[in-house]
């Protein structure tokens, strides 16, 4: 079989991806839209073209050989986006879990690479698959050398056989260079000849065979002003037929040998998707390919299998683990229960200890301190079954995430094996996975389950001791263990849902669409499947005469994207793109939710993640009730199913007001934040004002948009490509902009100078409540992982703080409804807003409670003020 070697270019398919996809990010906030594109090919590439050797080329640098013949070459690039720069490290690190070598050559670029061993691969007899965006590439098109260039996007590919390019190009391989010296290169700022475009150049090479063939004929051309041109730019065209000439002779210190390709390892390749975040890409990895790990050896632990509790089990001090499979504790199934203290090893059967009075009269006495896993899990399982535990002192989960937030594996296998440096384990060597998953022997279980308890006993004191080294305890058990219990108490509450408002919502919705419908058919002249792309795009792009915007493998894309680059060309398109989002209303959250409604109480039981972002800030899954679109107004009508459980309640809302930017103004000390907040100015319209220089009365919509944009961005670390995106506007003008807003507001600079000098001595920054994040690549040399790290120290402190206020603030508000003797009840956290329920009697008194505790939750140099409204459903509370 013949060896096939697939070569990328690196610089060209990141670039890409990077403009072909939105700017996404991960729960840490690092930009990933590039390395997403780039990963979806890469899989594609190993799924189609099975390669037995690659190499992923890249760019060395600025400079190259090519600079010495033209200084100008490449001259007229823009800066590279910061957005897209940080992702190269990041692709790099891709590349090395995938096992697949990457290659870059000081003065030379991926091109010359890719071409050197494209040429000693066919000297070889291999098969050579060149995949870029570069249409510079073709030229090193030959037998058993395929180059596929990647159209508009990623997705769709064009590969290019001699035949091929003869067919769309009218030219051989070998004339490429000259067709690219004809017309030149405006994006690497190669000259060519003025005036001359591919169909001119491709005409002349069919007439002339050579660029020095046209020279030698000159005279033959036909066309005055064609034949001065090229004339007058002889020179151009020679120079430029040099610098697109890829060399295919580098001194590349690389052989075939080390770019054999045998597989990847399953567990690198998945435990880094999940640190991108790249969800939707676990199932396309398989097992792990390559010779099996060795079988671990555990060394043997003495336990008990008890089948009557007695009050001698337990000593006050009692690590307990209780273990479930289901990822949503409140509907799964508890498989068994462990204790482990100083008198040894314990396994209970459910039945047995739930059954156990001596069981839960311990469980339920604060007095006796218990040492945990996951409290709010442990928490919201035992409620369930009529258990109320207390006396919870240390959980071993919401520790470890505080002492690293950045540390994605918080399991307990892989916990011991960082802490404890002792393995056990992990979860599905015991269970299986997915479909596979099953309980094994009594025995088998009862011995996994103690190992986790035990884990817990043994590293309770080391953790409290780093804690407390870190200025931490307090974080911990002021904060997020308290904040455990009250959660959990919110899981198993729940929030009523009106399951009727929500099917009448879902009716009218299915009427808008198809009225939405009716009117798109109207305006196409015709009936078609709308949810179809194929069918939409031959209504648009062939019988309308839209301009195609971008083509798939299967036709015209029909992407929010293009159709958003569409919408002034016709009015066909904004019905279409609401078409998509009422649609998306319907099947996502209308017809999502209804999944999710217990059909026991008509409530929905969200899950809060408490250790999940490296900020400190919660949020919500199965299902994510923080992330109901509320843009459209069908989106906000969505909360109205939302409604109190009771008769004659309300659903009352607080919500912090600009939290973040009255943190920064604290933190920064900034005088003119500081006074804007002190005296209720609209801080926008102060922002504008000093940026702009204007008077409040001038301000117009337009300048309190752009300092709204730019105050939310400082606080995100925005760069001038960022807000550029957002407004508009140029790049230049967003650097503009943000050197005047920080010209104006000179403590937020000396911050933001201050910050990053601070995290380079410590290697982290904190909270106002000293929560920490650390940075290792705070003083590294790669310029891009540097610069992210400093607007990650920028950021953390102010959007780190705010989450810790509204912490504090829900610990703050459940004591103080439980010392008034209210009823109300917290509901639901979403982003700076506090949910909760409440009699309307109760409602005059709970205004006042909820703006007390709330303003009063932390002290700051400015106040902090909280807006309040309530109604009959969660849409009235806005």
């Amino acid at each position: 079989m013949t060896d096939k070697v697939v070569l990328i270019d690196g610089n060209s398919i990141l670039y890409r991806a990077f403009f072909a996809l939105p700017l996404l990010n991960n729960d840490k906030g690092v930009y990933t839209n590039a390395v997403y594109g780039f990963t979806t090919m890469l899989l594609k590439i190993l799924e189609e073209e099975k390669p037995s050797h690659m190499l992923v080329a890249f760019d060395a640098g600025k400079t190259t050989f090519r600079h010495k013949t033209y200084t100008e070459y490449k001259g007229g690039r823009q800066k590279t986006p910061s957005e897209l720069s940080e992702q190269f490290p990041l692709v790099k690190e891709l590349l090395s879990a995938f096992q697949i070598k990457h290659y870059e050559l000081d003065q030379y670029e991926a091109d010359d690479i890719i071409g050197t061993l494209s040429k000693h691969a066919k000297s070889e007899d291999m098969k050579v698959k060149v995949i870029s965006g570069d249409r510079d590439l073709l030229q090193l098109v030959q037998k058993d050398v395929e180059v596929a260039l990647t159209k508009k996007g990623i997705s769709n590919v064009e590969t290019y056989t001699p035949s091929f390019l003869e067919e769309k190009l009218g030219i051989r391989p070998d004339q490429v260079i000259d067709m690219k010296a004809l017309m030149g290169d405006p994006s690497d700022n190669i000259p060519g000849v003025p005036g001359v475009g591919e169909k001119t150049a491709v005409k002349l090479l069919q007439q002339y065979e050579t660029l020095e063939g046209i020279y030698e004929n000159l005279e033959q051309v036909s066309g005055k002003k064609l034949k001065e041109k090229l004339e007058q730019h002889k020179e151009d065209a020679f120079m430029s037929k040099e610098l697109v000439t890829i060399q295919t002779a580098t001194p590349v210190d690389i052989s075939f040998k080390d770019i054999t390709y045998t597989g990847y390892e399953s567990r690198k390749v998945l435990e880094l998707f999940k640190e991108l975040g790249f969800h939707s890409l676990l199932n396309r990895i398989e097992g792990e390919s390559g010779t099996e790990e060795q079988q671990e050896i555990f060394e043997d632990i003495k336990l008990t299998i008890v089948d009557n509790v007695t009050a001698d089990l337990f000593t006050g001090k009692d690590a307990i683990m209780l273990e479930m499979l289901d990822d949503h504790y409140f509907y799964g199934n508890i498989l068994g229960i462990a204790i482990v203290n100083e008198k040894g090893k314990f396994f209970i059967e459910t039945n047995i200890a739930l059954g156990s009075e001596i069981f839960k009269k311990w469980a339920e006495d604060e007095q006796q301190e218990k040492y945990l896993y996951d409290a709010k899990k442990t928490i919201v399982a035992l409620k369930r079954q009529g258990v109320h535990l207390k006396g919870v002192v240390f959980d071993l989960f919401l520790t470890t995430y505080i002492l690293n937030p950045a540390e994605n594996n918080l399991d307990i296998p892989s916990i011991s094996r960082r802490l404890n440096e002792k393995s056990m384990p992990y979860d599905e060597e015991i269970y299986g996975k997915g479909a596979k998953q099953k309980i094994p022997e009594l025995d088998v279980l009862a011995d996994h389950v103690v190992r986790k308890a035990d884990i817990i006993y043994q590293l309770k004191d080391k953790v409290t001791e780093q804690l407390k080294e870190n200025d931490q305890y307090e974080l911990f058990e002021k904060l997020e263990l308290p904040l455990s219990e009250i959660l959990g108490e919110m899981e198993y509450y729940g929030v009523k849902v009106d399951k009727d408002r929500l099917l009448h919502m879902g009716e009218e919705l299915k009427d808008r669409l198809k009225t939405l419908e009716n009117e798109v058919f109207a305006l196409a002249g015709e009936e078609f499947n709308l949810n179809s792309p194929k069918q939409l795009g031959q209504i648009l792009f062939e019988k309308m005469n839209l301009p195609v915007i971008k083509k798939t493998k299967t036709g015209y894309s029909t992407s929010a994207e293009v159709l958003e680059q569409l919408q002034d060309k016709h009015e066909i398109m904004p019905k279409i793109l609401l078409y998509r989002q009422l649609g998306k209303l319907q099947s996502t959250y209308i017809e999502g939710l209804l999944k999710v409604v217990d059909e026991k109480n008509n409530r929905i039981h969200t899950r809060f993640n408490q250790a999940l972002t490296q900020t400190g800030r919660l949020s919500s899954t199965d299902p994510n009730l923080q992330n109901i679109p509320i843009r459209l107004e069908e989106g906000r009508k969505i909360r109205q199913a939302f409604v109190p459980s009771k008769e004659d309640w309300v659903i009352f809302a607080g919500d912090y007001s600009q939290i973040e930017l009255r943190v920064l103004a604290h933190i920064a000390g900034d005088e003119k934040l500081i006074e804007a907040f002190n005296e209720d100015m609209d801080i926008h319209t102060k922002t504008a004002m000093d940026v702009f220089k204007v008077e409040a009365e001038e301000v117009t919509s337009n300048m309190r948009r752009q300092a709204k944009a730019v105050n939310f961005g400082i606080v995100y670390g925005i760069s001038d490509y960022g807000l550029s995106q957002s407004l508009g506007i140029t790049r230049k003008e967003a650097k503009m902009f943000i050197e005047r807003y920080l010209d104006s507001f000179p403590g937020v600079r000396a911050y933001m100078e201050d910050i990053v000098q601070e995290a380079k001595q410590k290697g982290y920054v904190t909270t106002l409540m000293n929560r920490r994040r650390y940075l290792p690549d705070i003083t590294s040399r790669n310029f891009n992982l540097r610069s992210f790290a400093e607007r990650t120290a920028m950021n953390t402190p102010i959007q780190g703080s705010a989450a810790d206020i509204i912490k504090k603030a829900m610990i703050d508000l459940a004591k103080r409804l439980d010392d008034e003797g209210m009823e109300a009840e917290l509901l639901l956290q979403v982003h700076d807003e506090l949910i909760l329920e409440a009699p309307k009697n109760e409602i005059d008194k709970l205004k006042d409670v909820v703006l007390d505790v709330m303003e009063n939750a932390v002290e700051l140099a400015v106040p902090l003020k909280v807006d309040f409204s309530y109604g009959p459903t969660w849409f009235d509370a806005k």
